[in-house]
């Protein structure tokens, strides 16, 4: 079981410029007492071609965390533009929340960020270089979160198993449960029925908190919408 569970994720200020930082509030629920702190990152993906480009932009520890509904803001600095290649920083690419508990990845939130120059300028030609970033404006679908849970060993027992890709849950104003699907659950599934997706495997933990592996994922997101945008 879960001892941790992500209901809601509401990124704040969007759009905004593109040297903003990014905030987003973000609502969980602690079902028992936890002996350590969780630690939540906000990752930004530099490049499609290249996850050397890739930026942590904040890694901050949340704890003591006390049983039941928990809400905080998490507020990260904005990309450094030396480290995004000069092709790279308009346009589609990702920004990622995740959060671990000793060290293992239990919830990870990618969004689709559009970063787009708001003067007119050639379309043959290009926006002007050196880009002025103070009209580069940057707009995060909010709204079409991908969200993978990946089930952790929380105590002593073992309790690891495959990924598990699904939806965001959200609290409405009368304080029920409402699911918000995502790009890979148009249908949308409870956080309970997501917990019950996938298959124990005793021999083989679950270690998800490699950096080139959240890139990855980042990466699978990109080229996921220039497809989609290619077929439409």
């Amino acid at each position: 079981m879960a001892l941790v569970s992500l209901i809601n994720m509401a990124v704040i200020g969007n759009p905004s410029q593109f040297l903003s930082p990014f905030t987003f509030e973000i609502t969980f629920e602690c079902q028992m007492p936890l002996e350590d702190d969780l630690e939540w990152k906000v990752l930004y993906v530099g490049s499609a071609e290249d996850t050397s480009h890739d930026q942590v932009l904040d890694e901050i520890l949340v704890g003591p965390v006390p049983v039941g509904l928990n809400k905080f803001v998490l507020q990260a600095d904005p990309p450094d533009i030396s480290r995004i290649p000069d092709d790279d920083i308009l346009g589609v690419t990702v920004v990622l929340v995740t959060c671990s508990y000793r060290e293992r990845e239990f919830v990870r939130v990618g969004y689709y960020v559009n970063n787009e120059y708001v003067e007119p300028y050639d379309e043959e030609r290009g926006p002007p270089r050196p880009l002025d970033m103070s009209k580069v404006r940057r707009v995060v679908l909010a709204d079409k979160p991908r969200v993978t849970r990946f089930p952790i060993q929380w105590g002593d027992n073992k309790d690891e198993a495959a990924p598990i890709t699904g939806q965001l849950s959200s609290i409405d104003n009368d304080g029920r449960d409402v699911a918000i699907p995502t790009e890979d659950d148009d249908e949308g599934m409870t956080l309970d029925e997501m917990a019950g997706v996938g298959e124990e495997d005793d021999d083989e933990d679950v270690e998800d908190d490699d950096d080139d592996d959240v890139s990855l994922e980042g990466k699978d997101m990109i080229m996921g919408n220039l497809i989609m945008t290619a077929m439409e």
